[in-house]
């Protein structure tokens, strides 16, 4: 029954705040591998954060907004001594690294108590590519509170992307994008019937923790933007006025060759890579999120509730563009930077071993003594943690479909911890290239091929919704990979 799974939306708005710290919020310093070891601290704990013209009481890493970057290289061993100075349990996921999935590394089954210290360590692989990744938390029923009130932070491998002579010369700037909503009193919000069914939302927007910040390009010169869609819920449809952005990388590394686009769209947990080149006109240029329509769930909803009792029923449509950051162009270079002709050959991977079906639906309902519940599900189920979903063969290909199943429903953002994995096709046309991934959008009646190599790391990982309330609400599963 879906109800097993079923989280109380009381679960969902415990009170995350503490004695606020004072803390203008700023780019976040890094913290590098030196000797082929990473190693740093990092505390959980309530922060007062400033968003734009107002002060919110938020959670930080180390008391910033992102937290700190960390950097490493293929090899390195990366231990980091984490504090929990919250008044719930939390713990670290390392979204998109190829790293164990157990003992003390990418564990999401750890729980970090109040008080408690855990230290996370783990070697990365000789092999592992260059990317941009990303840390937060991922404790089961707690991840969209504690996202949404401000944890993430940047993890960077750097690596043989970083090598090439076009990208070298290129100025490198990351935007950590993440949504807030605050309310008189400088709090966040608890979520309602239709925040949590949507995944919640807020109306300030900022990079960096920083509403509107200005990134520099010299004129004739090529910008790096490394991008981390690091917000809860929230897609991102971004544009840069008068520009096209060269896509260079995108989840798991480097693609083939540079993509120009006009748009570029990220859904919860998805990371990008792109090059600007300064070859516009001096002055300023607005970087902007595009309205974009994610569906609302509204048939679904107006079914559970029967006809009344629905609140505050905003749409998931972002109906005005927004500012994002300013591109302002300072200096010049002698003459104009060129684009890379190519990057990284992304490897082709042999055909499966066996293909899997996973449906993507939504249920609500009233429950007795526990009023209207909500539940996201895979193949019907809402997660458990005693259960195996999917059991898979240590050095097996499988194909996995993915599909949302609900006609009125909303896209999901589907990301699976530990192994990569490449798009095959969308609704039986062809991805149109080849690219290492670890979260992507599927919409509403739409079936997503994609191809995964388990390699490696023994042990349970999970595979989710990253729309993180509909994980909380049940949209995870556990994969086993079996030696």
């Amino acid at each position: 029954m879906w109800t097993a799974g079923a989280v109380l939306l009381t679960q969902l708005s415990r009170n995350s705040v503490l004695s606020p710290q004072l803390q203008q919020a700023s780019a976040a310093p890094s913290t590098t591998s030196n000797s082929s070891l990473l190693e740093t601290v990092l505390e959980a704990r309530p922060t007062a954060i400033q968003l734009g013209q107002q002060w919110g009481n938020l959670i930080t890493y180390n008391g910033q907004i992102p937290g700190p970057r960390l950097e490493a290289k293929p090899g390195d061993t990366v231990r980091i001594r984490f504090t929990n100075r919250l008044p719930q349990a939390t713990n670290l996921h390392f979204h998109g690294l190829h790293i164990p999935p157990t003992g003390n590394a990418d564990n999401i089954f750890l729980s970090v108590s109040p008080g408690e210290t855990q230290t996370y360590e783990f070697t990365l692989p000789k092999n592992h590519p260059a990317g941009t990744f990303y840390y937060h938390p991922h404790l089961h029923e707690f991840v969209a509170e504690q996202v949404f009130g401000g944890l993430g932070g940047i993890f960077v491998v750097r690596g043989e992307l970083d090598e090439i002579p076009e990208i070298q010369a290129a100025k490198e700037e990351f935007l950590f994008l993440k949504d807030f909503a605050l309310n008189a009193n400088g709090e966040v919000p608890r979520p309602n019937h239709m925040d949590l069914m949507r995944g919640r939302e807020g109306l300030i927007l900022t990079a960096n923790g920083q509403v509107n910040p200005t990134v520099t390009i010299p004129a004739k010169g090529l910008l790096r933007l490394r991008i981390v869609n690091a917000s809860t819920s929230r897609f991102y449809r971004l544009s840069l006025e008068n520009h096209p952005l060269y896509l260079i990388a995108t989840d798991g590394g480097a693609i083939t060759k540079p993509v120009e686009l006009q748009e570029l769209l990220l859904s919860p947990g998805e990371r990008a890579e792109v090059l600007i080149q300064g070859n516009r006109s001096p002055g300023n240029y607005q970087l902007l999120s595009l309205p974009y329509d994610r569906g609302n769930g509204m048939g679904m909803m107006r079914d559970g509730m029967m006809g009344g009792g629905m609140m505050n029923s905003s749409s998931s449509t972002s109906n005005a563009s927004q500012v994002i950051a300013t591109l302002s162009y300072q200096d010049y270079i002698p003459q104009q930077l060129p684009l890379p002709e190519k990057l990284i050959p992304v490897e082709t991977l042999p055909q499966p071993s066996k293909i899997r079906r996973i449906e993507m639906s939504m249920a609500m309902g009233m429950q007795p003594g526990m009023g209207m519940q909500i539940a996201f599900l895979f193949n019907g189920k809402t997660f458990d943690m005693n259960r195996i979903d999917a059991a898979v063969k240590l050095g097996s290909v499988e194909d996995w479909e993915l599909v949302n199943v609900d006609p009125d429903g909303m896209e999901h953002s589907f990301h699976l911890h530990t192994n990569p994995f490449q798009v095959i096709s969308r609704n039986g046309k062809p991805d149109p290239y080849q690219a290492w991934e670890d979260t992507l959008r599927v919409r509403a009646n739409e079936t997503v091929r994609i191809r995964i190599p388990f390699r490696n790391f023994a042990g349970k990982a999970v595979y989710h919704c990253h729309v993180l309330d509909h994980e909380d609400l049940g949209m995870m599963g556990i994969v086993e990979m079996q030696a």
